[in-house]
């Protein structure tokens, strides 16, 4: 049965049917344009003004839920941890590989030791951490659980990896012997500016003591170096100039005289004071260096230890090592010096000059040499109990 469509309806419908074609003409031109309207700009369709486009509304829907199911990414802050990667011979370790995992979070950060087996992970925000460090040969790490607190700068503290064993049943452990022989090593690399030796200066407070045959070992590598030679002649010129002795005479012979004479007592000192002694009395002769505290207390300690000695035990003690090569140096020297310029006087006077040059000496390794000497251990610590950080 047909009806008729009054003017009032067919108006009404008109205007509905109008509202949803300019809508569709604008989604459409808006596509086109590839412009993605912002939240503010979104165009709210009802089912009534657009009741032949339903997808619409489930695309949306989609997006939302997927956008609920992605995974939480790694969010970036301003906390960072830092380390360095070593074996248990204390060498660098490079090219480690490290996972660090943020509990609660999905996705891990890796990192690779560098050259010098330092590792950063930077623009950490704040939260609970754990990582892994991995490296062909080595042992597994997996360090304790870290806190970090927005903008914080944390230091891992030294990290030795043992060698990685092939079986359950075999334990490798590496002796104070070897560990001291790692460490001796790395001190004869050692130059102020890469020029000058700075081989008894140990940057490694805990350092393992010496064998009595690696003490004659660096006193004979510290006696051979070509820079002694060039200081021995430059004494030996400061001499002749003074003419002292004056018995030697001004001439190329006494030069000579002075040049041996002046070798000779140093090495009789460093063998001595740094060798022959250390081994009778079980005392290290290198200088540990100190690196913390106050100025005035490290001024002091630095002075002291021309005087004071560690012990192999790790104790100190006075330094009889020093003060007794010295004098025995003085006292041998009075067999090639001349008649003159024998006696006691000549004996004291080495050991009281010794002692007055060690402790300049010491103030410099102390406040100067630290900042400009080459090969320094990257893992060097100087004395951890007044906090001072393994990292520089």
């Amino acid at each position: 049965m047909s009806r008729f469509i009054g003017l009032d309806e067919l108006a009404a419908r008109a205007s509905v049917l109008s509202r949803g074609a300019v809508a569709s003409l604008f989604l459409a031109a808006t596509l086109c344009l590839g412009i993605a309207p912002s939240h503010a700009q979104t165009v709210q369709l009802s089912r009534t003004e657009l009741p032949d486009s339903p997808g619409h509304l489930r695309d949306l829907e989609l997006q939302a839920t997927a956008a609920q199911q992605t995974p939480n990414a790694p969010q970036t802050g301003t906390a960072s941890i830092r380390g360095v990667v070593l074996d248990v011979n204390q060498g660098i370790v490079p090219d480690a590989k490290l996972t660090l995992t943020e509990h609660g979070v999905s996705g891990d950060r890796t990192a690779i030791s560098g050259p010098d087996g330092i590792f950063t992970f930077a623009d950490l925000p704040a939260g609970r951490y754990n990582f892994i460090v991995t490296s062909a040969g080595l042992e597994t790490f997996v360090s304790s659980e870290i806190t970090l607190k927005e903008g914080q700068h944390y230091e891992e503290p030294k990290i030795a990896l043992p060698i990685a064993t092939a079986s359950s049943d075999v334990t490798v452990r590496v002796t104070e012997r070897e560990l001291a022989e790692e460490q001796i090593k790395a001190e004869m690399q050692q130059r102020v500016l890469g020029i000058f030796p700075n081989f008894y200066s140990s940057f490694i407070w805990d350092a393992a003591p010496l064998e009595p045959k690696q003490k004659f070992e660096m006193a004979l590598r510290a006696r051979s170096d070509p820079f002694v030679f060039l200081v021995t002649g430059i004494v030996a010129g400061v001499q002749q100039a003074r003419d002292k002795p004056s018995a030697w005479g001004q001439d190329l012979p006494g030069y000579a005289q002075r040049y041996g004479a002046a070798f000779t007592t140093g090495t009789v000192s460093r063998f001595f004071g740094s060798a022959i002694y250390p081994v009778v009395f079980h005392q290290d002769p290198r200088y540990f260096y100190k690196g913390s505290g106050s100025v005035s207390s490290r001024a002091w300690y630095a002075m002291t230890r021309s005087v004071v000695a560690r012990g192999d035990n790790g104790k100190w003690q006075p330094n009889y090592s020093h003060i007794l090569g010295g004098m025995t140096a003085g006292a041998i020297s009075n067999l090639y010096h001349p008649a003159s310029s024998r006696g006691a006087a000549l004996t004291f006077e080495n050991a009281g000059l010794g002692i007055g040059f060690t402790a300049a000496g010491n103030l410099v390794r102390e406040f100067v040499l630290r900042g400009v000497t080459h090969k320094v251990p990257t893992y060097e610590q100087g004395d951890k109990s007044s906090g001072k950080s393994a990292i520089k």
